[in-house]
């Protein structure tokens, strides 16, 4: 038998944690690679054994995870599925966001980033928020038009974001504060994602369409929908602020991107690293498993920490520095596995088609003041981030 899981006095998901995440995890991480925090959940901190837990599905499964409340508001499918359940839903929303469905999108979403660049440098040398102002902005109409959603109502995807994000966490005072009112929101959610309210041509009719064929039922592919609307806004607004956070603070990483723009991809994916818009995976095991010489007991739910793990210095040397050249391949903010992220297609899409036109056409971004963070417990990133920004 392993040694007993050492206890962790700080609440990881406390209000002064949430403005501190960063240093935080790291802490957690340097502490010791597994620990059992004051509600009896563990965390495992460290990159070559949350990269090993999500890479081993039999022992750590998603049928359960640290405050799970399957009356959630969450959509649960996909998310607390294994195979073979898990794996042919998947390949179903797969086949929505195909590489076919991919390229007809690809010039609305360039068209969109065009727009709002030409007009960011209307404002060159004015201080702006890279959040409010352009990730949120472009992601907000992006990917509800890529879904075939109508604009009337989009103003609760925030709200529905949040609430979601809530969900994943403690039912702490985070929870609470963004648990209030509700009863809009879901009643938004309830209706948008219905066939009748859809545009052809999209996600949304694609995955009815599947369900048409018999791949999946038809409130699956509510289900599905709902998911991807609820998955696919604000990870991506997280991850490319803080791309445009890092080009400001690294700008001869930003100077690399402008001269070869295949460094784009990348560039987004180093900011995935960097600073991960998710803190952590929930999981359940399935035995006991020994890590670091601490015995994990099956039964146990477990939170394998993507952000700290992330920044672990035994896997990248010199974490806290942003770097387009680094090699990716094991970083763990796509999830990795049968359960890495099954939008990733999209989500880079979207960033390729914003980001690219961003280093096309913005020779600098200048730091305008500090950022404020995003107040939920596993989300992370910031919820306004001021910046300057200069044409050529």
């Amino acid at each position: 038998m392993g040694q007993a899981i050492p206890e962790y006095p700080v609440d990881l998901f406390s209000r002064e944690s949430v403005r501190n995440a960063r240093a935080v995890d790291d802490a957690v991480r340097e502490f010791s690679p597994v620990v059992r925090l004051a509600d009896g959940t563990v965390m495992i901190t460290r990159h070559a054994d949350v990269l090993a837990g999500l890479q081993d599905w039999q022992t750590f499964s998603s049928r359960s995870r640290p405050w799970h409340d399957p009356k959630s508001l969450r959509p649960e499918i996909l998310l607390t599925d294994d195979p073979p359940r898990h794996t042919h839903v998947r390949q179903v929303i797969a086949q929505a966001l195909s590489a076919q469905v991919l390229a007809n999108l690809r010039p609305s979403f360039e068209r969109d980033a065009a727009a709002l660049v030409e007009e960011l440098l209307s404002r060159q040398g004015r201080t702006i928020d890279a959040v409010k102002d352009i990730t949120q902005r472009f992601v907000y109409k992006a990917l509800p038009d890529a879904i075939g959603l109508r604009v009337e109502g989009r103003e609760h995807m925030y709200r529905f974001s949040h609430m979601v994000w809530a969900t994943m966490g403690p039912e702490n005072e985070l929870f609470r504060e963004a648990m209030v009112d509700l009863e809009p929101v879901l009643a938004w959610l309830e209706q948008c994602c219905n066939r009748e309210n859809l545009a052809d041509g999209g996600i949304g009719m694609t995955l009815y369409r599947l369900a048409d064929s018999g791949a999946i039922t038809q409130a699956e592919a509510k289900l599905l929908l709902q998911i991807v609307l609820s998955a696919g806004a604000d990870t991506t607004i997280l991850t490319m602020a803080n791309a445009m956070r890092a080009f400001s603070l690294f700008p001869e990483q930003y100077q690399k991107v402008r001269s070869e723009l295949s460094l784009v991809r990348t560039a987004f994916d180093e900011s995935l690293r960097w600073d991960s818009p998710s803190r952590m995976a929930g999981r359940i095991a399935t035995r006991d498993v020994e890590i670091g010489g601490i015995t994990v007991p099956s039964g146990q739910r477990v939170g394998l920490m993507f952000a700290a793990a992330n920044r672990d210095p035994r896997a990248w040397p010199d974490p806290e520095q942003y770097d387009v050249t680094r090699d990716l391949r094991k970083q763990v903010g796509w999830g990795y596995g049968v359960h890495a992220c099954v939008g990733r297609v999209l989500a880079q899409l979207e960033a390729h088609s914003l980001l690219t036109e961003i280093a096309r056409r913005v020779k600098r971004i200048e730091p305008a003041g500090e950022p404020e963070p995003w107040m939920t417990t596993i989300g992370h990133g910031p919820a306004t981030l001021p910046i300057r920004l200069y044409g050529d």
